[in-house]
């Protein structure tokens, strides 16, 4: 039997296909920019929401091997630019804001992509939210605010009413 983290591992096409993905971006950068860029560590152990980050001093990208499976195009085309482009500010520019405008020119110059600072996936394989009651309305809670609630620790308030939320019973936790 396989464990967990094997089963999340997306398999080694696609973990290449990515690798290959960043290398033609480097490659890219690099001949635009007219320099040469470090071939990055490239990791398959982000989780969460976050579908990729980019480890600057490292010299590192890490991403989300469930959101790659459910995505893979979505990843190619945009996921895997927007954290080279990280990496490329970092070689040209040194440490500078995230999503600043020398990340925004490398996604616009370099890559011809539309800068985005987050990315659209749906990520309810890897963040399941729960349906919470108050009496107005439904809210989406985050798996650790469901956890404290359930074992005692905190308490929430809806701000439109001030009342006390509740688990939604099963019959009442689509959210319309």
């Amino acid at each position: 039997m396989s464990s967990p983290t094997a089963m999340n591992q997306p398999g080694d096409a696609l973990c290449q296909q990515v690798r290959d993905r960043v290398e033609q971006c480097l490659a890219l950068a690099g001949q635009r920019l007219g320099r040469d860029f470090p071939a990055p560590l490239v990791r398959f152990d982000q989780r969460g929401r976050i579908a990729g980050s980019a480890w600057l001093e490292r010299g590192e990208l890490r991403f989300n091997p469930v959101l790659l499976a459910d995505n893979v195009a979505d990843f190619l085309t945009e996921i895997v630019p927007h954290e080279v482009a990280h990496l490329v500010v970092f070689h040209c520019h040194g440490k500078v804001r995230p999503h600043g405008s020398e990340w925004r020119g490398v996604m616009r110059e370099i890559f011809g992509l539309e800068p985005h600072t987050r990315h659209r996936l749906d990520t309810t394989r890897v963040a399941p939210t729960f349906s919470y009651g108050c009496g107005c309305r439904l809210h989406r809670l985050s798996l650790r605010r469901h956890n404290r609630i359930q074992r005692g620790k905190q308490q929430y308030l809806c701000i439109h009413c001030g009342k006390l939320l509740s688990l939604a019973p099963p019959t009442m936790r689509k959210i319309r």
